[in-house]
């Protein structure tokens, strides 16, 4: 991740004109919703309990929709709604710039309904008000930083607020939304953002909210381990610090950043610190999601055992051995996008609001990808120990690759 971003044309740029901020927004927000979906979807058909892991209520019946259903059916809702919102204000503006800013009423209110829609029961249109009322409530906890017990869904709080560090920047922008649409002198939030709405510290504040909660998750598990009676099966904790550590790494990119941007004339100093703190965060949290999050074995000492493919694991559930490396690379390159602005070039065009919606965007489909893996690897790791017989006998179609004998 980087600091943020620049308010960067003087004008309202052609992206813009079609593609307000607002709508961008709403974008990133409904693709949440149907990557959720895709998830869910996938790892059903991979025989991977999803509900059980965050301890969501199964279906009492086999006549209801499944829950990656349910997810779809939200997502082409809020989908029709946002799609019908953007074709009213096209046809409305036709790309003209003044029209444009006077019409931002229109993706201000698609905005609103969106969040409405989360909170009004749909039983009727077959959209599950139990998961929306399970997602509110969840939010509500986590947003203070709040974590269940393990029986009481932590891992979904865990996977929710990893989810929202991939959105600061896209909680930044709703922000900067809302800022323009009500507090600034022309009141309009289809302007060219002003990403310095509200002054220069409210921005980065709300993109290291999500880090924060994460680094509160994490040290509210180390006290438990720490006052667990029998530490000796649960160790000392040092892997909850260490991984608060991690999203720690993430407030030093986001001032560094904040404070680059309101000076005139950049310090060499503070940009090689900048470039210092981007480097440290992306490199820690590129280990973590391979040797922590995933329990890939690429960064320890079996990563070249017999027992498995090079640097990977003994149980693949996902697919071959080839998709695990290439995610690995994935999550490399995408961990690094801040690169981009280290040479004068590639910092002019990711200063454009169509490169930064693409890093947000890029940003997203990272997350997305993480989590497949990462519910694989609590599944792998809540299944395979300490099983009766009927589940062992469940998953016996999934000890080690079941890709191997595959052309």
């Amino acid at each position: 991740m980087d600091g943020g971003d620049p308010a960067v044309e003087p004008q309202l740029d052609s992206f813009s004109l079609t593609f307000p901020l607002p709508y961008r927004v709403a974008f990133l927000i409904t693709l949440a919703v149907w990557g959720w979906g895709c998830n869910l979807h996938f790892l059903h058909l991979r025989r991977i309990d999803v509900p059980f892991l965050i301890r969501y209520p199964s279906r009492a019946s086999s006549s209801q929709p499944t829950h990656h259903s349910s997810t779809y059916r939200l997502a082409a809702f809020l989908s029709l709604t946002s799609t019908l919102s953007i074709v009213i204000f096209w046809l409305l503006t036709r790309r003209d710039p003044r029209r444009v800013i006077d019409y931002d009423w229109l993706p201000m209110t698609n905005l609103l309904v969106l969040a409405v829609l989360f909170v009004l029961p749909l039983r009727r249109l077959s959209v599950s008000h139990t998961g929306r009322s399970r997602l509110l409530r969840t939010l509500r906890r986590v947003a203070v930083g709040g974590i269940a017990e393990t029986k009481d869904g932590k891992f979904g709080d865990i996977i929710l607020a990893d989810v929202l560090t991939s959105y600061a920047k896209t909680l930044a922008d709703l922000f900067v939304c809302i800022c323009m649409f009500l507090f600034t002198r022309d009141g309009s939030a289809t302007a060219r953002p002003d990403r310095g709405c509200g002054g220069a510290v409210l921005v980065p504040l709300i993109m290291a909210l999500p880090s924060a909660i994460r680094l509160r998750q994490c040290l509210i598990e180390f006290g438990r381990v720490r006052a667990a009676p029998y530490k000796e099966s649960t160790g000392w904790g040092g892997q909850h610090l260490a991984n608060a550590a991690k999203y720690a790494t993430a407030f030093p990119v986001i001032v560094l950043g904040a404070m680059l941007r309101n000076q005139q004339d950049g310090s060499p100093g503070l940009y090689r610190a900048w470039v210092a703190a981007c480097l440290l965060n992306s490199l820690y949290s590129f280990y973590w999601d391979v040797a922590k999050d995933w329990d890939l074995t690429l960064f320890s000492s079996e990563r070249g055992s017999p027992d498995h493919p090079f640097g990977l694991r003994r149980t693949l559930l996902i697919h071959k051995p080839g998709v695990y490396y290439a995610v690995i690379a994935l999550d490399l390159v995408l961990r690094c996008t801040w690169m981009t602005k280290l040479s004068p070039e590639m910092d002019r065009i990711s200063d454009f609001e169509s490169s930064i919606f693409l890093i947000q965007f890029l940003e997203v489909f990272r997350r997305w990808v993480w989590v497949f893996f990462r519910i694989e690897t609590e599944w792998i790791r809540n299944s395979v120990p300490g099983l009766g017989v009927d589940d062992m006998v469940l998953l016996g179609d999934y000890q080690g690759n079941k890709y191997e004998d595959e052309d």
